[in-house]
């Protein structure tokens, strides 16, 4: 199976899609799949071209979805916060995806937030992408998630992979979304045998912090995919950069 994987699209279709191109997705006639590792909105404002075209590709199975931090705010904005503007989900680009995906205007959203909260429950984001999502997505050779394994603390310094990370629980994944996989690929916290794959954290910064080949987000940063033992990171701060990384594993 070859797969045309990336992660954190944040609503940035048009650059996701030439990705694609660029990588040859649309010529290849072999079999094949999308993995997207996590954040598909919240930032970019082509909310509603990137929700039509996940749809298709679930109903044609030709897509793998992985769940990120982003898709736990949108539940929480239309679930236990009720549609109101919080600063994170107003900073974070949450609110804005559910003004795009509802058809609500700021102002009606602001007034009748229960009504928001509900019509965001019943977008097909909520309904049917988000609950096709997997924590995890493992072939031989690789594993697929957003930020990185569920993790925990032995005493107050040491930090290890749990053992028993693939029926970790919910939570346990939550958590695991927010963590930055690239700091802990160079603290060792590897899976052995496996390359993890994961987005959440921007490449700049594992190109910056431990190539020491670029500044983060100066003139010279480097969003390409960060690679060192262990890991692919995949993020490339598409609201910065104005790209998105694709690349292209058989397993």
């Amino acid at each position: 199976m070859r797969y045309y994987v990336a992660a954190d699209i944040h609503g940035f279709f048009t650059p996701f899609q030439k990705a694609l191109k660029d990588a040859g997705y649309f010529e290849d006639d072999g079999e094949k799949k999308i993995i997207i590792c996590g954040d598909l909105f919240d930032r970019g404002a082509e909310a509603e071209r990137m929700q039509n075209f996940v749809l298709e590709m679930l109903k044609s199975d030709q897509i793998i979805l992985i769940r990120g931090n982003h898709e736990d705010l949108f539940c929480d904005l239309v679930t236990k916060d009720r549609g109101m503007p919080c600063y994170y989900h107003v900073h974070n680009g949450t609110y804005q995806t559910a003004l795009d995906l509802t058809g609500f205007d700021i102002g009606m959203a602001g007034v009748r937030h229960f009504d928001f909260a509900e019509a965001g429950r019943r977008t097909p984001y909520y309904t049917e992408i988000i609950p096709s999502m997997l924590d995890y997505y493992e072939t031989e050779h690789f594993v697929f998630v957003h930020g990185w394994i569920p993790c925990h603390q032995e005493g107050r310094l040491r930090i290890s992979i749990d053992e028993d990370w693939r029926n970790s629980s919910p939570s346990q994944w939550a958590s695991a979304r927010w963590y930055n996989g690239i700091d802990a690929a160079n603290a060792g916290l590897t899976v052995e045998g496996k390359t993890v794959v994961c987005g959440h954290w921007h490449c700049s910064y594992g190109h910056s912090r431990y190539e020491h080949k670029c500044t983060e987000f100066g003139s010279d940063a480097d969003f390409t995919p960060y690679c060192t033992q262990g890991i692919i990171a995949l993020d490339a701060c598409t609201a910065h950069s104005g790209k998105v990384n694709v690349i292209v594993l058989e397993d």
